[in-house]
């Protein structure tokens, strides 16, 4: 017995899990137990290397090279994207990868290279393999991005998944983004990152990781270009990162460093060089396009742990009309479920629960449903007897369904990765659709079992399907979430065909995108979790994951009016706006802060609605270039190095840059601005790029600039799209880009692009589109002509 544990064991009084007893003691000596007879000893390992090349066997976009002791499978596709895989690995099977994969390009070409290696040269990128199994991108003019050194395998001399160590080298100028959804961020400091979701069980700040969703995507922002690597591997593991320091030591640069540690999986990696957005479209042709929320979706949410009854819901909604502060959704915890258990009603709480459902439609708001995955394990519970019917449930090594302790109790879990569960899970949601639900939140789903110490999870040793290949919950933890998205956004999509599913989880992995967005989890309530919030949003923007937001107010605690407006202020600015907090904390309605919070709250507000047609742009636009809603300030001007470590700011798509106020205290705040002019929102002053700028940041506001010649969708007065346009520089041209969205459904909306230019004294707005230029047909308002 290891005294530690049972210290940790006495000690769970005080913690969340207290309200569930002895029972996390026993689940997590039981956990222990499971995996003592499941999991393979490790016992005597064997090192290996790559060893020195013997030969190559060209193909399609590249080929295979051939070691002592291993081969490379190498690709370039036709999308620029390039893979390899070592040990024969190949990009499928693959829960990362939308469909099949990019075909191999025809033009590039596996030749011979110096020193008796090889390389392959395509048309956005060089990639050279050294005769001992280093691996160098460069650009096509031979500028270094990375250099992967040759691998090294630890292997179970009993057989078994080996664990592999791979080290590589970036610019010195390189600087790292990414990783998943990290608090202390968005560039990441140097130090070691776990990639293994994570509940922390309690609420988390900047200090904290890992969190609920890891993904091992390094996104890498260089002079040279930026560049994207994604190992796909779903295994536990860890990411060491070093920055490089220009000039360091003699007079010499000193390379970035990366390592990658990983416990098994397949050692298989794709890389993808260019602009920023070149990179995030390249990932998302891999990965999947982002799921297109429905309209309400980006309005405001407000949510609570504890609303408690159908009346509470009524009050809360009559308190944002009274006060006319638009609401476009109510979110239901777990507090709805009849004793927590998932997809039912507490029928004494919410006793029609269809019919306030229908009203708040009829009003434009939606109500949104919880979902965890599990499933209490008592007899007589439907979704328990229809998951045992078909053999659904996660089981031990023995056989036996994998029991664990969560809100409702003795729980057991579906097996989403097989798509017989994931086809029964997804019909579930017929029951949530009668009862009015139009949207989902999936929490728990790392997946969480509460024990009293060790890992709050699975047995590592718990048996999965892994669609049809077998394996265990070392490899299915981190795509655990994903499936269970996957599950639910393939049933609403035969449930409710006309409509496009709602869904955000608190986890996931690389690809979650395709299914919906995320949310930041149980953020801490303060001045740094306020910090958090942002570098949550923007590190999940750089992995391809556009839609996410935070717990607007923090998840625990009582913010003070202040914070609880400044955090406000901001979630009004990101893609998912949403109050929401424990039972345990202060409200969060904007009215319960005073009179001077009211009003300035139902500012933010306005200009939300105000900008609804500026987001649904960003949508469409997401869907179709995999561009996030929320950029770092170097999105377009990677090359300013003064903006990489700028972390207090982002750009909202290509018009707006938004500087939140992040310290208690301040009304004015210094914001750093990429090249060209910029007009203050409010006060249409003007300012010049780059450089930065000391702006004003009144309680009332935060500082919001627009780019000169931006011309963006806003809703008018009438309720109709209008377009407001932002002065360009004289002697130059501005535009931008409008997507019609009806609002939900599946049509294609048209692409709509203005140009706006200086005509002598005016400034004139023309659409331009396949049959020529013409004049808008919507509204147009000039500003920043003072």
């Amino acid at each position: 017995m290891d005294g530690r544990d049972l210290v940790r064991s006495v000690r769970v009084v005080g913690s969340r899990k207290a309200a569930l007893g002895l029972r996390t003691v026993r689940a997590a000596w039981r956990r222990r137990r499971i995996d003592a007879a499941g999991l393979p000893a490790r016992g005597a390992e064997r090192a290996r290397v790559p060893g020195p090349v013997l030969g190559a066997e060209p193909g399609p976009g590249g080929g295979v090279i051939r070691f002592s002791r291993s081969e490379l499978r190498i690709t370039v596709a036709v999308n620029g994207a390039v893979f390899w895989g070592w040990d024969g690995a190949g990009p499928e099977p693959s829960y990362a990868l939308a469909g099949r994969g990019p075909e191999p390009d025809p033009r590039a070409v596996l030749e011979p290279d110096t020193d008796g290696g090889w390389r392959v040269v395509a048309e956005r990128v060089k990639v050279s393999v050294s005769r001992h199994g280093a691996i160098e991108v460069c650009t096509p003019g031979g500028v270094m991005l990375r250099r992967d050194l040759p691998p090294r395998w630890w292997e179970p001399v009993g057989g078994g998944a080996a664990r592999w160590v791979q080290r590589s080298e970036v610019a010195a100028d390189a600087r790292f983004f990414g990783l998943g959804g990290r608090p202390s961020g968005p560039r990441l400091r140097d130090g070691t990152y776990r990639l293994w979701n994570t509940d922390p069980g309690h609420a988390f700040g900047p200090g904290d990781d890992p969190l609920y969703i890891t993904m091992p995507v390094q996104f890498v922002l260089a002079d040279a270009a930026a560049h994207l690597v994604f190992h796909d591997t779903s295994w536990d593991g860890t990411v060491t990162l070093r920055a490089g320091e220009e000039g360091a030591g003699s007079g010499h640069d000193r390379t970035g460093r990366s390592e990658l540690r990983m416990d098994g999986g397949p050692l298989r990696c794709w890389v993808m060089v260019g602009t920023p957005a070149r990179v995030l479209h390249t990932w998302a042709s891999l990965t999947g396009p982002p799921a297109l929320p429905p309209a309400w979706a980006l309005g405001h949410h407000h949510a609570r742990w504890g609303f408690g009854s159908e009346q509470e819901v009524r009050r809360i909604v009559a308190g944002y009309q009274e006060r006319d502060l638009p609401l476009d959704a109510v979110h239901l915890d777990i507090d709805h479920y009849d004793d927590h258990q998932v997809f039912t009603v507490d029928q004494e709480r919410f006793p029609k629960l269809p019919t306030l459902a229908e009203e708040l439609r009829r009003d434009g708001i939606r109500l949104v449903s919880i979902v965890d995955p599990a499933v209490k394990a008592e007899p007589g519970n439907p979704v328990h007897a229809g998951g045992t019917a078909v053999d659904a449930f996660v089981r031990d090594s023995a056989g036996r369904p994998v029991e664990g302790v969560v809100w409702p109790g003795e729980s057991v879990f579906p097996d989403f990765t097989h798509a017989r569960v994931r086809k029964w899970w997804g019909g579930l949601y017929e029951e949530r659709l009668a009862m009015g639900f139009a949207g989902f939140w999936h929490d728990m789903n790392e997946p969480t079992s509460f024990n009293a110490f060790g890992e709050s999870t699975l047995p590592r040793s718990a048996r999965h399907a892994l669609e049809g290949r077998g394996g265990d919950h070392r490899e299915a933890h981190n795509v655990y979430a994903l499936c269970m998205a996957r599950a639910a956004y393939e049933g609403l999509r035969e449930l409710a065909p006309k409509e496009r599913p709602f869904l955000f989880s608190r986890s996931g992995w690389a690809g979650m995108q395709r299914y919906g967005g995320a949310w930041s989890g149980d953020v801490a309530t303060g001045w740094p979790g306020l910090r958090a919030s942002l570098s949550l949003v923007l590190g999940l923007g750089l992995c391809g994951v556009p839609y996410s937001g935070p717990d607007v107010g923090g998840f625990d605690g009582s913010p003070s009016p202040e914070l609880f407006l400044r955090w406000f202020q901001l979630g009004a600015y990101l893609p998912l706006f949403r109050t929401h907090a424990s039972m345990r904390a202060g409200r969060r309605e904007p009215w319960e802060f005073g009179t001077e919070v009211l009003e300035h709250a139902r500012g933010a507000l306005l200009e939300r609605r105000r900008l609804l047609p500026y987001f649904m742009t960003l949508a469409q636009l997401a869907r179709r270039t995999g561009a996030p809603y929320v950029r770092p300030l170097w999105w377009s001007a990677p090359e300013n190095r003064a903006l990489r470590d700028c972390e207090d700011a982002f750009l909202l798509g290509d018009a707006l840059l938004v500087a939140p106020v992040l310290d208690p205290g301040a009304d004015r705040r210094a914001v750093q601005l990429p090249r060209g002019r910029w007009y203050d929102t409010r006060s249409e002053r003007a300012y010049e790029g780059p450089g930065q700028v000391l702006v004003d940041a009144p309680l009332s506001r935060i500082p919001v600039l627009a780019r000169a010649g931006a011309v963006l969708p806003v809703r008018g007065e009438d309720g109709g799209t209008h377009l407001e346009v932002w002065a360009p520089v004289r002697g130059r041209t501005g535009g931008g880009l409008v997507v019609p969205d009806a609002g939900d459904g599946w049509d294609e909306p048209e692409l709509e692009r203005y140009v706006a230019r200086w005509e002598g004294r005016r400034v004139v707005v023309r659409r331009e589109g396949e049959n020529g230029v013409s004049e808008p047909s919507r509204p147009v308002r000039v500003r920043g002509l003072s």
